[in-house]
């Protein structure tokens, strides 16, 4: 089910005036992907992008054009781990954060 442009404003304007949240936001994306749920990581990297930084700044920091962005974090995208890692670099750069990982048993 896309999203409405109500919601999406509301996460854009959540983002732009609340940092935990764009990290929290951040840390999702990245945790979905991790945790094998790619689909689920590419729509909250997707929405991160649209609320913060725009395709078009994302381009020219990852040298990948933005259409192909777009693509990569659609709901068909593929992309390559050399272009999410990318991705997310630029994003963790951009927000001034770093991961720490932690291992935790399936319960």
């Amino acid at each position: 089910m896309p999203l409405t442009h109500d919601f999406k404003e509301t996460i854009r304007q959540r983002a732009q005036e609340e940092p935990e949240f764009r990290q929290a936001l951040l840390r999702e994306a990245v945790e979905c992907i991790l945790n094998g749920d790619l689909q689920t990581g590419k729509a909250v990297l997707r929405d991160y992008v649209n609320a913060t930084v725009g395709f078009q700044d994302l381009e020219k920091r990852t040298r990948i054009p933005a259409k192909s962005l777009m693509r990569m974090l659609g709901p068909k995208g593929s992309p390559s781990a050399v272009n999410l890692t990318s991705i997310v670099t630029v994003l963790l750069q951009t927000e001034g954060v770093r991961f720490e990982l932690a291992l935790r048993r399936w319960a």
